[in-house]
């Protein structure tokens, strides 16, 4: 079996860089995006499997990206993991994606937190 895809859309290099770290050592293949309009391209081309999502992105905005992902039915299997320091934004969204993370996010913590969705997924594949 293969290991499962995640996309990681953040603008920040930095955030994108311990975020890509941390899904790797979960267990997941990863690709980072860094600005929204290529986030849409890019879900218009693959299917992942989790996605890590900021809100406030260069181009097209993160809710407009998670209202794209609810209406793809392809993508109705991808978990979606909002990371942002918006608070009031992102617990205006959390009912629509599987996990709200409010930065400043510890490295330890999304790194298990994907391991848990790794195994979710692959028992579902089961």
């Amino acid at each position: 079996m293969s290991k499962p895809f995640a996309l990681i859309v953040e603008d920040e290099e930095m955030l994108a860089t311990i975020f890509e770290k941390a899904l790797t050592m979960a267990g997941f293949r990863t690709d980072v995006v860094r600005d929204g309009a290529l986030a849409v391209q890019k879900l218009g081309e693959i299917v992942p499997d989790l996605i890590t999502l900021d809100l406030h992105l260069p181009k097209v905005s993160g809710e407009e990206i998670l209202d794209h992902i609810r209406a793809d039915q392809r993508l109705s299997g991808t978990r979606v993991v909002i990371a942002t320091a918006d608070t009031r934004l992102g617990e205006y969204l959390s009912d629509q994606v599987d996990m709200m993370l409010i930065k400043p996010i510890r490295f330890s913590h999304l790194r298990d937190l994907a391991t848990d969705f790794r195994k979710q997924i692959e028992s579902s594949v089961s």
